[in-house]
C-alpha cells in the first residue's frame, strides 16, 4: 500500500507542476500533506516536516549565503573577464553560445557545488540567450546535465556517499570511472552542439553588433521550435557595447536576476515585463571594485579550496565568505544593505523552495514510503539478473536518484544492492561505480535545491525545464553506463 501511495504521490506532484496547475513550492507542501493524511499518519505530519526541515536547514543556509557571496562577486566584477572571454568565443552565434554554456558549466562544476555553478553560468549566459531570442530551457538543460556529470567528483557528494556507505576508498570508485564519465561529458558537448545547430537554424548567425540592436525575436520553450508556443520578445539595448552578463543593479534598484516563478505562467519571462531592469555588462556600474579584484579572486579561491578540503562545513564557509566580501567591498552600511536587498528575492525564493522540499522529503521518508518503494524495486529484480547487479544498479540509479535524495539512495538502497550483488560474486566496487551513473539526471530532480537556483535565475518554469531536460539527462546517464560496460569498468 505504501509503495503504491509513494509512487502516486510523486506522480501527482510531477503532473501538477508539469501541467502548471500548481507552483512547485505549493505542490511540494500540499501534495505530501494530503498523502500523509491518506496513509493514516496525519497526526505525525508535524514531526515529519520538522525532521525534514532539520535535515535540509544546512543546505538552505548554504544556498542563502552562497547567493549573497557570488552575487557580490558578480557585482564587483570578479567574473567580468571570464564573461568577456566567453563573448569573444561565442560571437553572437547560437551554436557557440550553447556549447559555451556546456563548457562553462563543466569548468565551474569543478568546485563541487551545483548552486555556485548555476549562478555563475546563468549570470554569464542569460543576457546572450535573451538578446538573441534563444530558448532558455536549452541553457538550463545543458547546464544541469553538464553539472550532473561533473557532480561525481569525489568532493561533489555522491562518490563520497557511496564510499562511506560501502566502506570503500573514494579514489578506488572514482578514478576508474573517469573514462566513462569523460564519455558522458563528451556526449553533453555533442548534445550542446546539436541543440546549438537547431537554435542557429531557427535564429540565424548574427554578428555581435546585430545582436546589440533593439529587436523583436522569439524565445521558445524547446530548442529548435519543436515544442511550446512562440511569444514575442522586445529586447532593449545593452547598457554598453560590451554585453555579457545580467549583473545586479546599482544600489537602490531592482535585482537583474529574478526569482523563480513569477506566477503568470510565462516560462521564459518573455515580453516587456521580463526585460524590465535588464542590464548587460556595464563597465561603468558603480558596484565595480577593480582595485579589490585580486583580493576577491584570492578570497574565492580560498573559499573553494576550503570547501574541497572540508576545513569547515560549507554553510559556515559561505557565511564567513559573504560577511568578508560585503565588509571589504562595501564598508559603508547603506551600501551593504543595498547589496543584500538586491539579492533578497533570490535568497527568499530559493530558501523557501528548500524548506518546501523538506515537507516532501520528510513525509516520503517518515511515512516509510521511500523504503517500501526501494524494497519493491530491488525485489522486482529477477533472480537471473543477480550476476549482472552492477548493470541493474546503474539502471536503477536513474529513477531512484531522481525520486530520492542522494542520502536516501546511497545510505538506504545502495547497501541492499551491494549485498545482493555480493551473493552473486559482484564486487562492491562495481556496484559503487554503477551507482554514480544516474547523477546527470539527479541534478534536475525536484528534490535538488540547486535546480531552483538555476530555473529561478533563468526565468524558466520548473515544469518546462523538467519536460525538456529529463530525456537528455537520462540519455547522458545511459551513455555513461554504456561506456562503463564497454570499458569493463562496471
Amino acid at each position: 500500500m505504501l509503495t503504491v501511495l509513494g509512487f502516486a504521490m510523486i506522480a501527482t506532484f510531477l503532473v501538477l507542476i508539469m501541467m502548471k496547475k500548481m507552483s512547485p513550492i505549493a505542490a511540494l507542501v500540499l501534495v505530501p500533506a494530503l498523502f500523509c493524511v491518506l496513509v493514516g499518519q496525519g497526526a505525525q505530519l508535524g514531526d515529519y516536516v520538522l525532521e525534514g526541515v532539520g535535515n535540509l536547514a544546512p543546505t538552505a543556509a548554504m544556498l542563502m549565503f552562497a547567493i549573497v557571496y557570488f552575487g557580490v562577486m558578480i557585482d564587483v566584477g570578479l567574473f567580468d573577464p571570464i564573461v568577456r572571454g566567453i563573448l569573444r568565443f561565442c560571437k553572437a552565434d547560437p551554436l557557440r553560445i550553447v556549447v559555451g554554456t556546456a563548457v562553462l558549466a563543466a569548468i565551474v562544476s569543478l568546485d563541487g557545488d551545483g548552486s555556485t555553478t548555476f549562478m555563475i553560468t546563468v549570470s554569464a549566459m542569460y543576457p546572450l540567450y535573451k538578446r538573441l531570442g534563444m530558448s532558455l530551457v536549452v541553457m538550463t538543460g545543458v547546464a544541469a546535465t553538464a553539472n550532473g556529470v561533473m557532480n561525481t567528483l569525489p568532493w561533489g557528494g555522491p562518490t563520497a556517499r557511496a564510499a562511506t556507505a560501502l566502506k570503500l576508498d573514494a579514489g578506488d570508485i572514482f578514478v576508474p570511472m573517469i573514462p566513462a564519465l569523460g564519455a558522458g561529458l563528451l556526449f553533453v558537448f555533442a548534445l550542446a552542439y546539436v541543440l546549438g545547430r537547431r537554435e542557429r537554424k531557427r535564429l540565424g548567425h548574427l554578428t555581435l553588433d546585430e545582436a546589440l540592436e533593439p529587436r523583436t525575436g522569439t524565445v521558445l520553450a524547446a530548442a529548435g521550435g519543436d515544442g511550446g508556443p512562440e511569444r514575442p520578445v522586445t529586447a532593449p539595448a545593452l547598457a554598453s557595447p560590451a554585453p555579457g552578463t545580467s549583473m545586479p543593479p546599482a544600489p537602490g534598484t531592482s535585482p537583474a536576476l529574478p526569482p523563480a516563478g513569477d506566477g503568470d505562467g510565462d516560462i521564459d519571462g518573455a515580453g516587456p515585463a521580463a526585460d524590465e531592469g535588464f542590464q548587460g555588462l556595464d563597465p561603468e556600474r558603480p558596484t565595480l571594485r577593480p582595485r579589490l579584484y585580486w583580493f576577491n579572486a584570492a578570497l574565492t579561491v580560498a573559499l573553494l579550496t576550503a570547501m574541497i578540503m572540508e576545513l569547515l562545513p560549507i554553510p559556515v564557509l559561505f557565511l564567513i565568505g559573504a560577511a568578508l566580501a560585503l565588509t571589504v567591498n562595501f564598508p559603508h552600511m547603506p551600501d551593504q544593505k543595498a547589496r543584500i536587498a538586491a539579492h533578497a528575492d533570490n535568497v527568499l525564493n530559493v530558501a523557501g523552495m528548500v524548506f518546501a522540499a523538506a515537507v516532501f522529503t520528510g513525509v516520503l521518508t517518515g511515512t516509510g514510503m521511500v523504503k517500501h518503494m526501494a524494497d519493491w524495486l530491488v525485489g522486482a529484480v529477477p533472480e537471473a539478473m543477480g550476476p549482472h547487479m552492477a548493470l541493474v544498479t546503474g539502471l536503477l540509479s536513474l529513477p531512484l536518484t531522481y525520486f530520492m535524495s542522494n542520502d536516501g539512495f546511497y545510505f538506504g538502497v545502495l547497501p541492499v544492492l551491494a549485498e545482493a550483488g555480493a551473493a552473486h560474486g559482484v564486487s562492491p566496487l562495481e556496484i559503487a561505480r554503477a551507482s554514480l551513473v544516474g547523477q546527470a539526471l539527479h541534478m534536475s530532480s525536484p528534490l535538488v535545491p540547486a535546480v531552483y537556483v538555476l530555473v529561478g535565475m533563468a526565468k524558466v518554469e520548473f515544469g518546462d525545464h523538467t519536460r525538456f531536460t529529463v530525456k537528455w539527462a537520462a540519455l547522458t546517464s545511459l551513455v555513461v553506463l554504456g561506456a562503463g560496460l564497454l570499458l569493463g569498468i562496471i
